[in-house]
C-alpha cells in the first residue's frame, strides 16, 4: 500500500514489494517493516536516529526533499511525521497521517494540520465509545499513585521503550523523581535528551532487567513491558520491598493489563480527536488504514458521520 509520486513508489509504513522508497512515519517497530527491503526512507532525522539506536545493524538513507512531498509533525512520539503530497498535474493533495494525536505530549512536537483533498487516516481507535479523558488529569493521577506507593515500596512501570517511556520519565520529573530505567530505555532517553527534550533519569541496570547493587530512595523504575514481571520479581528480592507494577497506555482503557495499576495515557487519537483532526484537514475523501478490522469499523463510523469514507486498499498515483 502506498503512493506513486513521480519516480518514487512510496510504501506507507509497511513492506511493499513494488516500492523503491519507504515513508516511515515514526520509530515504533510495527511501522518499520519496509526497511527490511530497502533502507531508503522518507522520514525525520530523529526517526532515523531512533530506529538505528534500536536496530544497530540497520543504517538508513534519508531521501531529502523529494519533489511534491512535505513532512508534518504528527504529535505521536518525538520525530513522528505525517506525509503530505501535492500535485499540480493531479490537482489534488494527499495526507497520510500515520499514528497521530491532537493532545500535546510532554515529549513530542505538537501536531501540524493542513487542508487536503484526500486523507489516509490511522484507525487505531475507531469507536465513539473509546474516550481517553483529560490528559492532564490522567498524568496527575499517575503522579499521585507514584507518590503514594513509593512511600511503601517500589513502583515499576512497564512501557514501550520509544515514546511512552520518555513521557513517564517526564511525568516523574515534574514531581521531583528521576526514574531508574533499563538499558534499552536509557539509550532512547539519550536521543530524546540530545534532541532538546529535558529528561532526568538513572541507569543502574547491567542489562534489561538485572540490577547492580544500588541504594535509592523514592525508587521508581521503568522497564519494557515484556520484562515488567521479571524485573518486579528481581527488584523485590534485591530490596526486600513490595513492588507495585503499573502501565500507561491507551489499551488500558478496555483491557486488563495484569498490573496493580493501569492508566489510559495514549499517544494515539481517540474518536473525538479524530473528528477534530478530520475537521482541520477538511478532506473530500477519507481512506482508513491499519488495524485489521479497525479500518473497516472506522470507515463505517465515519460514513455515519456524513463523511465519504472507505478502507484504503491500494495505491494512489500522483504524477
Amino acid at each position: 500500500m502506498g503512493l506513486t509520486v513521480g519516480e518514487y513508489n512510496i510504501a506507507l509504513d509497511c513492506g511493499d514489494p513494488s516500492a523503491n522508497v519507504n515513508f516511515v512515519s515514526h520509530a515504533h517497530s510495527d511501522h518499520t517493516s519496509g526497511i527490511r527491503k530497502s533502507r531508503k526512507v522518507i522520514a525525520s532525522r530523529v526517526t532515523k536516529e531512533l530506529i538505528e539506536c534500536r536496530e544497530a545493524k540497520k543504517k538508513l538513507e534519508l531521501i531529502q526533499d523529494p519533489k511534491a512531498v512535505e513532512l508534518l509533525n504528527a504529535g505521536h512520539i518525538l520525530g513522528s511525521r505525517q506525509l503530505y503530497v501535492t500535485s499540480d498535474v493531479l490537482g489534488a493533495s494527499v495526507i497520510y497521517s500515520g499514528d497521530y494525536q491532537m493532545d500535546k505530549s510532554l515529549v513530542a512536537e505538537p501536531i501540524e494540520t493542513k487542508r487536503t483533498d484526500i486523507l489516509i487516516i490511522d484507525s487505531t481507535y475507531p469507536d465513539k465509545e473509546t474516550v481517553f479523558g483529560d490528559r492532564n488529569e490522567i498524568m496527575t493521577s499517575m503522579q499521585h499513585y507514584i507518590q503514594a506507593k513509593i512511600q511503601k515500596g517500589i513502583v515499576l512501570f512497564g512501557s514501550y521503550a520509544v515514546g511512552k517511556a520518555q513521557e513517564i520519565t517526564k511525568i516523574a520529573n515534574e514531581i521531583g523523581i528521576s526514574p531508574v530505567v533499563d538499558q534499552k530505555i536509557y539509550n532512547i532517553n539519550q536521543i530524546y535528551k540530545n534532541n532538546g527534550v529535558g529528561l532526568d533519569y538513572v541507569s543502574s541496570y547491567k542489562d534489561e532487567c538485572e540490577l547492580d547493587s544500588v541504594t535509592k530512595e523514592n525508587f521508581l523504575g521503568i522497564t519494557t513491558v515484556s520484562k515488567l514481571h521479571e524485573a518486579a520479581y528481581k527488584l523485590s528480592n534485591a530490596y526486600g520491598k513490595r513492588v507495585y507494577t503499573a502501565v500507561a497506555t491507551g489499551f488500558a482503557k478496555g483491557l486488563d493489563m495484569g498490573t496493580d495499576a493501569q492508566f489510559p495515557l495514549s499517544d494515539h487519537a481517540d474518536f473525538k480527536q479524530a473528528m477534530d483532526y478530520i475537521e482541520a484537514c477538511s478532506p473530500k475523501a477519507i481512506y482508513t488504514r491499519g488495524g485489521g478490522e479497525c479500518s473497516k469499523i472506522f470507515a463505517k463510523n465515519l460514513s455515519k458521520e456524513g463523511y465519504n469514507a472507505k478502507v484504503f486498499e491500494g495505491r494512489f498515483d500522483v504524477q
